[in-house]
């Protein structure tokens, strides 16, 4: 089972930025992801890393937010900036190994982690 913990949400205005992680406790993660739920909205794909250096945004993000991971500390980041009050979600990490022709849905990630708030005021 591995655990996966976020950390890095908080309140900002909207213009602002915000950087959110997530610590794995186990190595070797195929595809790592972004996922959130913004209120009254279902959970939607953000962005998503693959091992072999694949990225995949969705297109509310491009250009705004940066995926990346760092396998020395088995972390994955998200930097966000140019935030916007429609950014204002819970955010989650996922890891496992989703089909390659999945794209930002849920299906097949494993583990999950409990979810940071972000929220982006006008």
């Amino acid at each position: 089972q591995v655990q996966l913990v976020e950390s890095g949400g908080g309140s900002v205005q909207a213009g602002g930025s915000l950087r959110l992680s997530c610590v794995a406790s186990a190595t070797g993660i195929k595809t790592w992801a972004w996922f959130r739920q913004r209120p009254r909205k279902d959970r939607e794909g953000v962005a998503l890393i693959v091992d072999d250096g694949r990225i995949t945004y969705a297109d509310s993000v491009k250009g705004r937010f940066t995926i990346s991971e760092d396998d020395a500390y088995n972390s994955l980041y998200l930097q966000m900036a140019n935030l916007k009050p429609e950014d204002t979600a819970m955010y989650y990490c996922a890891a496992g190994r989703p089909p390659c022709d999945n794209g930002l849905r849920m299906y097949g990630y494993s583990y999950w982690g409990q979810g940071t708030q972000v929220t982006v005021s006008s």
